[in-house]
């Protein structure tokens, strides 16, 4: 028997997410062959309160929950949740700082051909107590406005190279990126002090950071990256694609991998126009002497197309969903966490042994 999944993720009111599920339910009912799966995530608000990139989000984050819990979750936008506006997020991001309402989240991404686990992306969340979980999108713009971006980032950068200890005790010397806002490369004291940090810690680090955060100040920020990468950081460029690229940069940059954005790798099997796009990244990069890392690798197929075009690593909720760091190293000694089926082969996590330290 076949089976077919069909995902939607929505920003809806009550009765259009009724109407959807009750449509889905009949579907199923009259189907015999194949079998038909279905998972909705959706975001109900009132109306008059609609913020369509919040809902959006919002919508996006039910279906990763429909996607192994309930085949049907609805995250509610009360006006409780909306009166936590900019004004209110920027009194408070200094005491979530200080308070321990921040946490990190781990990603691993992929060696393709080696096929290994190569390093672990480093993801900021917020846990308000009254407001619950705040999305990124929201908290970092914000912290970006009000000034706080640089303590932010190096709270999260000594909470990295903790986590990474706790790594290194158990067996694992992988190494762990953290985004690094654009405002922060023309930063001459935010870098002087994550310099100081890094080269006090030994350890293994890579920023993150987009090719048009270089665009703001380029002479300034070009300076600041050689400075990060002559400490032994390793740099890669995220969101390649998102936003508009320069060549001129680019080939500037001390950067070693380059991160194919999600939105293209995500229709990689539906779209005509996407699998040229990320192709021809791919060779570029090659060119540059950068390794590639897609991002947004959700499907089997996807995986398998990007490693006929050569890319070098793979990211997203095929692989890993983001957990926290004592659930990334049970990851990194369940092999059977990367066991998926990619062109006769399997991915797996290399044996231990290899992980450890000389």
């Amino acid at each position: 028997m076949a089976e077919i999944v069909v995902e939607r993720n929505a920003p809806v009111s009550v009765p259009n997410a009724i109407e959807t599920m009750r449509a889905a339910i009949a579907c199923a009912a009259a189907s015999v062959e194949p079998r038909l799966k279905f998972r909705f995530g959706f975001a109900v608000v009132p109306t008059h309160c609609y913020d369509e990139l919040r809902l959006i989000e919002a919508a996006e984050g039910a279906l990763d929950e429909a996607r192994v819990e309930d085949p049907v979750v609805v995250r509610d936008l009360t006006h409780a949740d909306l009166s936590f506006d900019r004004l209110n997020m920027m009194h408070e991001l200094p005491l979530a700082i200080a308070g321990e309402q921040m946490f990190v989240q781990y990603q691993p991404k992929v060696h393709v051909r080696r096929q290994q686990v190569a390093s672990a992306e480093a993801l900021l969340r917020w846990q308000h107590p009254v407001h619950g979980l705040i999305a990124p999108a929201d908290f970092i713009s914000v912290a970006e406005e009000a000034g706080e971006i640089a303590a932010l980032t190096l709270w999260t950068l000594r909470r990295v190279i903790d986590d990474q200890k706790r790594l290194r005790a158990a067996g694992y010397d992988i190494p762990l990126f953290l985004n690094i806002s654009g405002m922060l490369l023309a930063d001459t004291a935010f870098v002087a002090e994550a310099c100081d940090i890094v080269s006090n810690s030994n350890a293994k680090l890579g920023f993150e950071i987009t090719e048009t955060a270089v665009i703001r100040d380029p002479q300034s920020a070009i300076r600041h990256l050689q400075n990060f990468a002559a400490i032994g950081v390793q740099l890669a460029i995220d969101d390649y694609g998102a936003g508009l690229s320069s060549l001129a940069y680019l080939k500037q940059l001390p950067a070693r991998e380059l991160k194919i954005d999600k939105m293209f790798v995500m229709q990689l099997t539906s779209s005509n126009r996407d699998p040229l796009i990320v192709r021809s990244t791919i060779d570029l990069a090659h060119a540059l002497e950068m390794e590639v890392t897609a991002e947004g690798v959700e499907t089997p197929s996807a995986l398998a197309l990007l490693s006929v075009m050569g890319c070098d690593m793979v990211q997203g909720f095929l692989i890993s969903r983001p957990v926290a760091v004592d659930a990334l190293i049970a990851f990194l000694r369940d092999d059977g966490h990367l066991t998926s089926g990619f062109g006769g082969k399997s991915l797996f996590v290399r044996p231990e042994s290899i992980w450890k330290r000389a």
